[in-house]
C-alpha cells in the first residue's frame, strides 16, 4: 500500500515535472489513474470469485503492481525513457517527450494501477477470511484501514518531500522497496493461511435464477408448507433448507420442481429451468441491500469535493508555520487520513465498549454508519462557515486568513470516515452471500469511483448555472454557497438512509457464527 499510495500522492507534481504535461492534462492523467484504481477492484473480485483464488490474485497483482513501479523508476533513471529538461519558464519541442518516453510512462502507470486496484479487494477479504467470528471479523477490517491510512499519510508527507525536496528517483525506489518488503512479506506466511476456493461465477448463478423465474412466470407457487416442491439441493453446498423466504416472492419460481428439471438423483438435468432456494435467497439478499448501497455515494460526494477544493482554498491562505516553513497545499488533505486513523482506534476502543456498557447491548452496523452520515453533513456545514470567513477575509483589509482554519473541517470528514468506511467494508462483507465475498468488499472502492464522478458532475452543473465557481479567483465566487448545497444533499440523503435502514433486515450480521473460531486449512 505505502509503495503505490508513494508515486499515485505525487503523479501530478511528477508528470508537469519531469513530462512537461499540461497541468490541466496532468490533473486528467491523475483523475483517470485514481477512478480506475477505485472500480478495477469490483473487476479483480470477479475473477478471485469466479476463477482464481484470493491468495492467486493478491499474489499475481501484487507482481504487476511490482513491475508496474519498477519501470517507472526506470523512467527516472534511464535517460532514453525520459524527455531532458526545459530552460527555466520555457517549454520547446526540444524537451517534449516522444512516443517511446509517453509508452514507457503509460505502460508503468497502467501495470501499476491495476496491481494496486487487483490486490486492493482480495487483501481484505482473504485477511477477514482468516478468522470466523463477526467479532474478529470487525476487528480485523479496523486496523486494515488504519494500517492502509498511515501509508497514506506517510506516502502524502514523507515520500511526498524526498520526491519534492530530494528526487522522484529516490522516492520511487523507496516504492519499489516498499512493494517488494510487502510482496515478500505475503508470501512467506503462504503456509500459515486459512484458503477459500473459487466456486465459478456467482454471476451465472444470479443470471440463472433470473431466467428461471422469467420462464416459469406462469408457474402456480405452491404452499409454503409444500416444501417437497422446492429444489433445495445438496446440503453441503445450499444450507437454506427451509421454503424461500417471502420478499421478491416472484423469484420463488425459479426454485420449484416440475418435469424435467431434476433427475431420479436428484441431478439439474436443466440448470437454466430450476434453481436451489439457497441460490433465489442469494439473488434476494443482493436486491435487499441495493438501496442501502446506494445512500453510501451521496455520502462520499461531500469528501470527495472537499478535498479538491481544499488545496484550491490553502493556496489563497496564509501557509507559514514560522518564518520559512510553508505547508504544502497537496498535505492539508494527510490531516483526513490521520483523523481517521486515530478516530477508528478510539471509537473501536473506547466509544463502541463503552456504548455497549451503557445500552447494554451494541450498535448495530447500519447505526454506526447513520453516526457517519451525521458527521459528514457537519462537516460541509462547517466547510461552508470557514470559507464565508476565508472569502471575506481575503476581500478585505486583513488579508489572508491562516491556513489551520481548514482543519476543523477535514477533521469532521476524517471522524465521519471512521465510522462509516470501514464498517461498510465489514457489512458488505457478512451481509453478501458467501460466493461473493470478494464482491462485498470490492463495492467500497466503486462507491469511491462513483462519488467522484458524481462530484464532478454536481460541480459542473453548479458552474454552469451559477456564478459561484470563476475558473481563476475562487475570491470571487461563492465556494460557500456550494458547500451549502452540499449540505443540503446529505440531509437529503440522511433521510434516505434512515429509510432505508429501518426498512432493512440483518441477514447475517449480530448472529452467532456457524463455526467455531478455528481456521480450517
Amino acid at each position: 500500500m505505502l509503495g503505490g499510495a508513494g508515486w499515485m500522492s505525487n503523479l501530478v507534481v511528477y508528470l508537469i515535472n519531469t513530462y512537461h504535461v499540461q497541468k490541466i492534462d496532468a490533473v486528467q492523467i491523475s483523475t483517470l489513474i485514481h477512478a480506475f484504481f477505485n472500480l478495477f477492484p469490483l473487476f479483480a473480485a470477479i475473477i478471485a470469485d469466479s476463477f482464481l483464488s484470493c491468495f492467486t490474485v493478491i499474489w499475481i497483482f501484487g507482481f504487476t503492481s511490482l513491475l508496474g513501479t519498477v519501470v517507472l523508476t526506470a523512467s527516472t533513471i534511464i535517460s532514453s525513457l525520459k524527455p531532458p529538461e526545459c530552460p527555466e519558464g520555457t517549454q520547446s519541442s526540444s524537451c517534449t517527450p516522444t512516443k517511446l518516453q509517453f509508452a514507457a510512462l503509460y505502460a508503468a502507470l497502467t501495470l501499476a494501477t491495476v496491481g494496486l486496484g487487483g490486490i486492493r479487494s482480495s487483501i481484505s477479504t482473504m485477511g477477514a477470511n482468516q478468522f470466523r467470528k463477526q467479532k474478529h471479523q470487525g476487528i480485523f477490517f479496523n486496523w486494515y484501514f488504519i494500517t492502509s491510512y498511515m501509508a497514506h499519510v506517510i506516502a502524502q508527507t514523507v515520500l511526498v518531500y524526498v520526491e519534492d525536496n530530494v528526487s522522484f528517483k529516490c522516492g520511487f525506489i523507496i516504492c519499489v522497496v516498499a512493494n517488494s518488503i510487502g510482496l515478500i512479506a505475503f508470501l512467506s506466511g503462504t503456509r500459515f493461511y486459512s484458503f477459500a476456493n473459487p466456486k465459478g461465477s456467482p454471476f451465472t448463478t444470479l443470471a440463472r435464477v433470473l431466467v428461471a423465474s422469467v420462464h416459469k412466470r406462469n408457474l402456480e407457487l405452491p404452499e409454503e408448507t409444500n416444501v417437497d416442491r422446492f429444489f433445495i439441493g445438496d446440503d453441503e453446498k445450499h444450507p437454506y433448507h427451509g421454503p424461500p423466504s417471502t420478499a421478491f416472492k416472484f423469484l420463488n419460481r425459479a426454485a420449484v420442481k416440475s418435469d424435467g428439471d431434476v433427475n431420479s438423483n436428484g441431478l439439474v438435468e436443466k440448470p437454466w429451468r430450476i434453481c436451489t432456494v439457497q441460490q433465489v435467497e442469494d439473488l434476494k439478499s443482493l436486491l435487499k441491500m441495493i438501496p442501502v448501497w446506494t445512500t453510501g455515494i451521496i455520502l462520499l460526494v461531500p469528501i470527495g469535493a472537499l478535498l479538491s477544493f481544499t488545496v484550491v482554498q490553502a493556496m489563497t491562505m496564509d501557509r507559514h508555520i514560522g518564518k520559512k516553513f510553508q505547508i504544502p497545499p497537496g498535505s492539508m488533505n494527510v490531516v483526513v487520513l490521520f483523523s481517521c486513523t486515530i478516530a477508528i482506534a478510539l471509537v473501536d476502543r473506547l466509544l463502541y465498549p463503552a456504548w455497549k456498557k451503557t445500552a447494554g447491548k451494541p450498535l448495530t452496523p447500519l447505526q454506526k454508519i447513520g453516526v457517519g452520515h451525521v458527521v459528514t453533513v457537519l462537516g460541509m456545514a462547517a466547510s461552508a462557515l470557514v470559507e464565508y470567513k476565508r472569502r471575506n477575509a481575503a476581500n478585505s483589509a486583513v488579508g489572508p486568513i491562516s491556513v489551520l482554519w481548514l482543519i476543523p473541517p477535514l477533521l469532521f470528514m476524517g471522524v465521519a470516515e471512521a465510522f462509516h468506511y470501514p464498517v461498510t467494508a465489514q457489512f458488505y462483507y457478512q451481509e453478501f452471500p458467501a460466493n461473493l465475498k470478494n464482491m462485498a468488499t470490492a463495492l467500497s472502492a466503486v462507491l469511491i469511483a462513483i462519488a467522484l464522478y458524481v462530484a464532478s458532475l454536481i460541480i459542473e452543473l453548479i458552474r454552469h448555472v451559477t456564478a459561484w465557481l470563476p475558473n481563476n479567483d475562487i475570491n470571487k465566487g461563492r465556494l460557500d454557497y456550494v458547500f451549502w448545497v452540499l449540505f443540503g444533499l446529505g440531509l437529503l440523503n440522511y433521510g434516505y438512509f434512515l429509510a432505508c435502514a429501518s426498512a432493512y433486515k440483518y441477514q447475517n450480521c449480530g448472529k452467532p457464527p456457524k463455526n467455531d473460531d478455528k481456521l480450517h486449512h
